[in-house]
């Protein structure tokens, strides 16, 4: 019964339980309540009884010489339905008679002289069945010599006891009733809350987590995570593992989709890396092949000349690469403090001397020095990179500014031309290596045009100095912004002042 009822569902667990608790109850109080009315109307029935007694005694003791007398029962105020009898010394019943209901006493039968026998002359109080007169409580007392049995019927008494049964049991049938609809009606509603955790657990039970799905899941609605209930903490605690659940299922597909990305880049670099190395290594060996077949094929001196310059932008290539291997790495730079606007000017009278054809420009607005802890190549090269970028990728005639500024905390360097822009579509990965607006992997030699990876050394190097490289570009204007944390709190007072030059 236990095993059949745990398989139930709490609802009717609860409704079993409480019923039968219900019931126990009444039951109590109805057995409390029969108990005690049953003992105070026989403690009534027994007063009576004795009173019938006392008054047989005291009838028969006005003529003790005649033992079998009863004339007492002729006197007005016996109830009907009352028994007397006169006993011997040995307590055997000499005489007995009922009193009828206006009619003189009628004599007993022996069957019913013989249910009356063998009651102790104590004044004591016992049941009895008499036979066509019913369930009586007598007594029988002696009195100076005499003798006297009284009995009054115990109907009265089983009737209201049981009229009184009956009415509790109604009662008790119809409270039990009401109280388990009510119990029913009260503990569904009391189990809403739960029933609707439980279908949200089973909501998200049925989700496609294994498939990557992460967001969207099903949340226990906010009335039902009232922590002041059992049912909210439970779909409080539900909720909070929902959240779990979909924090570490996010994480699992970012770091998934971080593999992805970093072995397809990984893959991308290895394809334009053996591409770029490939280029090169095909020219110097066809040079050396048409060498081998003979001078009056190619000029030896152009030859060499090629290869030379094949040679130097794979030795290039190389060093791009093993510069960002180890930047990768996560390898200490040198570190000094390097005055920024001097680099600056001098990377920019660099680019006027690798780019004639260009306007370039200079803009110092410092209100304190410009000085920085870095790598002082490193660095150049970063700023190199930006202004060969600018060159490379705009037409003749194009401005191109380099601006320096100071912050309490930065220092803030500013590459800005006027040329065509960056293509949007290649704007969110101009900072990956072997990135270009030439998707060609043909040079023609290593001044004319780069690999893809000056701008990936130039922002791998500023993260290393824990600095930062942004751009902007729109048609007309692209602007390079490299912020370096400076060395010092520039000093009260100190006042360099702004200018702008073309260099």
């Amino acid at each position: 019964m236990t095993a059949r009822l745990q398989s139930r569902s709490l609802r009717t667990r609860l409704l079993v339980f409480i019923t039968a608790v219900l019931v126990c109850v009444c039951a109590a109080m109805a057995l409390t309540t029969v108990f005690a009315q049953r003992a105070y109307l026989m403690g009534n029935l027994d007063n009576q009884v004795g009173d019938a007694a006392e008054r047989g005694v005291g009838g028969a003791a006005l003529h003790p010489d005649l033992t079998r007398d009863l004339t007492f029962l002729n006197e007005s105020g016996h109830p009907a339905g009352m028994l007397a009898a006169r006993l011997d010394a040995k307590g055997d019943i000499i005489n007995a008679a009922v009193v009828s209901q206006d009619a003189p006493p009628r004599s007993l039968s022996t069957a019913q002289t013989d249910a009356l026998e063998g009651l102790a002359q104590d004044g004591s109080t016992h049941t009895r069945q008499v036979p066509g007169l019913g369930t009586y409580r007598v007594t029988a007392l002696n009195a100076s010599g005499v003798r006297v049995l009284a009995g009054l019927p115990m109907d009265n008494v089983l009737d209201t006891i049981s009229g009184l049964v009956e009415v509790e049991t109604v009662v008790a049938g119809v409270g039990l009733t009401i109280a388990g609809c009510v119990c029913a009606v009260v503990i569904r509603r009391q189990l809403r809350p739960l029933g609707r955790v439980a279908a949200t657990a089973v909501e998200v039970s049925h989700a496609p987590l294994g498939r990557g799905q992460v967001t969207g899941l099903t949340r226990v609605p906010e009335r039902d995570t009232d922590p002041g209930s059992e049912a909210g903490q439970v779909g409080a605690a539900l909720n909070r593992m929902i959240d779990h659940v979909e924090a570490s299922l996010a994480e699992r597909q970012r770091s998934e989709e971080q593999v992805r990305r970093s072995e397809e880049r990984m893959r991308r670099f290895l394809a334009d890396a053996s591409h770029e190395l490939r280029t090169p290594l095909a020219s110097i060996a066809g040079y050396a092949e048409l060498m081998n077949r003979g001078t009056d094929r190619i000029e030896p001196g152009l030859a060499w000349r090629r290869v030379n310059a094949e040679s130097a932008r794979m030795r290039s290539l190389v060093e791009d690469l093993l510069l960002l291997a180890r930047l990768d790495e996560g390898r200490p730079l040198q570190s000094a403090e390097v005055d920024m606007a001097a680099l600056v000017a001098e990377a920019v009278w660099d680019a006027r001397a690798a780019g004639a054809g260009h306007v370039w420009q200079l803009e110092l607005g410092l209100d304190s020095p410009s000085l920085v802890l870095g790598d002082e190549a490193r660095l150049h090269q970063v700023v190199a990179n930006l202004l060969a970028n600018a060159r490379v990728h705009t037409p003749v005639g194009t401005t191109v500014t380099a601006t320096v500024d100071v912050t309490p905390t930065t220092c803030v360097i500013r590459v800005r031309d006027d040329g065509p822009g960056i293509p949007p579509a290649l704007l969110p990965t101009v900072f990956e290596r072997f990135t270009r607006a030439d998707t060609s992997r043909t040079r023609a030699g290593v001044l004319e045009g780069g690999s893809g990876l000056g701008l990936a050394i130039a922002s791998a190097i500023t993260t290393a100095h824990g600095g930062r490289l942004d751009v902007d570009s729109v048609p007309g204007r692209t602007e390079f912004t490299l912020e370096l944390p400076v060395t010092e709190l520039p000093p009260t007072g100190t006042a360099i002042g702004a200018r702008t030059a073309p260099v």
